[in-house]
């Protein structure tokens, strides 16, 4: 059988002649539509910063507005090449159902991303500890959350994971608790190291008065006499207050010439005798 190859040309040079024109003009009214979009998203984030629109919600808002305009613009580029929508809509909808189940993580984190902006466990600003990550929260998107960590590392931790999981907000109140743990030898003053120690936190101008700080005897260890300094601050003075009272105690300890003990191990010697 010879291949009639000006009877495909020909049929191929006719459906030019009758789909060319649509084509064009589905491609133009595509890139002009995917143009235009861009700017009604950047539109509507302007709009939301004069309006005041929760941080929290832009990111989510914005990028949930884009993909569903893009998915109306398919959809009517592909009308205009002659696709029925009816027909176009049942190949999306079996699509859709195949890449549900391949991608169930996928939708799990978009649920999760829903149910963080309903119930608001935090917001952008907060400080959190989750999925064994502790940091600012920069950006709620529609499948991640991003987080700063103190040091200055973006970590993009999966919506799902965040709202299934445990979850510390320590923005969630005005004051946090900052734990540490000082030990002195035996032979010191346990009162004495306490008014050095509560006068180290009553100093510090960030450590809060309400609710006082606390210094108590948390255990009876092999080597020292632990305590537990327990000062309260501000979230955002989280760190200068750890490591401003952690330095601060050891220079008061030390110039009241109270011993921080390191570990320390007795060892007997017998003598064998024959």
């Amino acid at each position: 059988m010879e291949f009639d190859f000006e009877k495909y040309y020909d049929q191929a040079v006719e459906l030019i002649m009758q789909r060319g024109p649509k084509i064009l003009l589905a491609i133009l009214v595509l890139i002009i539509g995917l143009r235009l979009i861009k700017f009604v998203v950047k539109l509507l984030n302007k709009t939301f910063e004069t309006r005041n629109i929760d941080v929290t919600l832009r990111p989510f808002i914005s990028n949930l507005i884009n993909w569903i305009l893009k998915v109306l613009l398919i959809v009517t580029v592909a009308d205009m090449i002659g696709i029925e929508n009816t027909s176009f809509v049942a190949i999306i909808g079996a699509a859709g159902l195949a890449i549900g189940f391949a991608l169930q993580g996928t939708l799990a984190n978009f649920a999760g991303g829903v149910l963080i902006l309903i119930f608001k466990p935090f917001k952008v600003g907060d400080l959190i500890e989750g999925q064994g990550h502790l940091g600012v929260v920069e950006e709620i998107e529609i499948f991640v959350t991003k987080i700063l960590t103190p040091d200055n590392r973006l970590v993009i931790i999966p919506n799902g994971a965040l709202s299934n999981g445990s979850l510390k907000n320590l923005t969630a109140k005005d004051s946090v608790r900052v734990d540490l743990t000082i030990g002195i030898a035996y032979d010191e003053n346990i009162k004495e190291a306490r008014k050095l120690l509560l006068n180290v936190m009553s100093k510090h101008d960030k450590v809060v008065q309400d609710p006082a700080p606390f210094v108590g005897v948390s255990e009876l260890a092999d080597s020292a006499i632990n305590l537990a300094v327990r000062p309260w601050c501000n979230p955002a003075d989280y760190w200068d207050v750890y490591f401003d009272v952690l330095e601060g105690s050891k220079d008061a300890l030390d110039e009241a010439g109270i011993t921080i003990p390191f570990p320390q191990r007795d060892v007997h010697l017998y003598e064998h005798k024959a």
